[in-house]
C-alpha cells in the first residue's frame, strides 16, 4: 500500500491537469543509483504494461512496476510548503539508510550499488 497525503494529491492533480497528453497518471518507481543504492522515480506517464500494478489513491490513478513494489510498499508521500518554496517529501519504511538530501535509499534486503558521484 502506498499513501499519498491529501495535500500532495491535490498538488499532483493540479500538475496532472496541466499536462497536454490526455490519460496521464502518476508513475512511482525506483532506479539503481544515488548515494545509497536506489533513487526514487516519480513522474507522469500515459503508457502501462503487463509489468505494472494499478492503484487508485486519493481518486488518482497511480502505477508502479510490480518489481518495484517491494521497495515502495508502505511509502508515504506528502507535500510541504516552506516559505516561498515547497516540495514533495517521501517517507519509506523499507529504507534502512537514506542520503542527506532524501532522494536515495538503501533497503536491508537489497542494498543496490551506491553511486560514487554523490
Amino acid at each position: 500500500m502506498i499513501n499519498i497525503s491529501e495535500t500532495a494529491a491535490d498538488r499532483l492533480k493540479e500538475m496532472l491537469a496541466q499536462q497536454e497528453t490526455p490519460g496521464m497518471f502518476l508513475r512511482l518507481g525506483v532506479a539503481p543509483g544515488g548515494c545509497t543504492g536506489f533513487s526514487y522515480a516519480m513522474g507522469f506517464d500515459d503508457k502501462e504494461s503487463d509489468e505494472d500494478l494499478y492503484m487508485d489513491i486519493q481518486n488518482m490513478k497511480v502505477v508502479v512496476e510490480k518489481e518495484n513494489l517491494k521497495y515502495l510498499n508502505g511509502l508515504e508521500i506528502d507535500f510541504e510548503e516552506s516559505g516561498m518554496s515547497g516540495g514533495f517529501t517521501i517517507h519509506n519504511p523499507n529504507a534502512v539508510a537514506t542520503c542527506g538530501c532524501g532522494s536515495s535509499f538503501r533497503t536491508k534486503e537489497d542494498a543496490g550499488v551506491p553511486d560514487k558521484d554523490c
